[in-house]
């Protein structure tokens, strides 16, 4: 970005990877890149948890780990508040 970089390309949940790679293990996570510039005070117009809960369904249709590490925070984090009855 600091060098002018405005498009990244990356994949709900980290989804996909080269099958010719051995040891690829999927792509940068959509998630984990929003998180990076929500961080970073960038607004980027994407609905965040929409998103997050997008990549773990998909990742249980196809019965895939879900490769997102702020995608499956945002997701326990939100268990855990449904479950103590709060919103």
């Amino acid at each position: 970005m600091e060098m002018g970089v405005s498009i990244f390309h990356s994949s709900v949940a980290g989804l996909g990877g080269c099958p010719y790679a051995q040891g690829a293990t999927g792509n940068v996570a959509t998630e984990d890149v929003l998180y990076l510039l929500a961080g970073l005070g960038i607004e980027t117009g994407i609905d965040f948890e929409l998103v997050a809960r997008s990549g773990n369904y998909i990742s249980n249709i196809l019965n895939r780990p879900n490769g997102s590490r702020a995608g499956r925070a945002f997701l326990a984090k939100a268990a855990l508040t449904a479950g103590n009855g709060l919103t």
